[in-house]
């Protein structure tokens, strides 16, 4: 039983260093892809998400994730306030819970890309309707509006999921040892 509950405060502080991790890699690196949506930045704190999540599992991942996006929330991105909280997430869960759960099955190369690859495409359409219900309540804006700004939004989930799978894609392996030892 000792045993176990090392095993778990272990992989509890491993899982907190990926926290800090996250908001060190949002506090130095965030930007906006495209200008005409500035307030979309794009930001690495998916990567070390991504990683918890291939190593822990997808419930792991979606603990990492609430966790990352209320301290996030509430210090390096407070200006986007309750609203960033929601979509962050929103978006990264849904990259996680699909990329975890295909990679959990069998963990190989081939299918962390098969996971990484439909978390993007799923992350992606999951914003579109998100944007459409959330955005106009936060923003006050009309939906027509943020419909006209949908492939931009739609892009930057694309991309933004995309450089972080590719990422943690190429480190994952490498880090993986330190993840999994006790």
């Amino acid at each position: 039983m000792s045993e176990n509950r090392n095993h778990n405060t272990v992989r509890l502080a491993k899982m907190g260093m990926l926290v800090a991790i996250a908001i060190v890699l949002v506090y130095f690196i965030h930007f906006p892809i495209f200008p005409a949506v500035a307030f979309l930045e794009y930001d690495p704190a998916d990567i070390p998400i991504l990683m918890g999540t291939f190593a822990f599992g997808p419930v792991a991942g979606i603990l990492l994730t609430v966790v990352t996006a209320v301290i996030q929330g509430v210090t390096v991105s407070a200006a986007s306030g309750l609203y960033g909280i929601i979509m962050h997430i929103i978006s990264t869960s849904t990259l996680v819970i699909v990329a975890g759960v295909i990679y959990q099955k069998h963990k190989t190369r081939k299918t962390a890309l098969i996971g990484l690859v439909c978390g993007v495409l799923a992350m992606t359409v999951v914003m579109i309707g998100a944007n459409m219900i959330i955005t106009p309540l936060f923003m006050g804006v009309p939906r027509n509006v943020v419909w006209q700004l949908m492939p931009f939004i739609a892009g930057f989930n694309a991309i933004k999921a995309g450089i972080n799978g590719i990422v943690t894609f190429l480190l994952y392996k490498r880090i993986s040892g330190f993840l999994h030892r006790n």
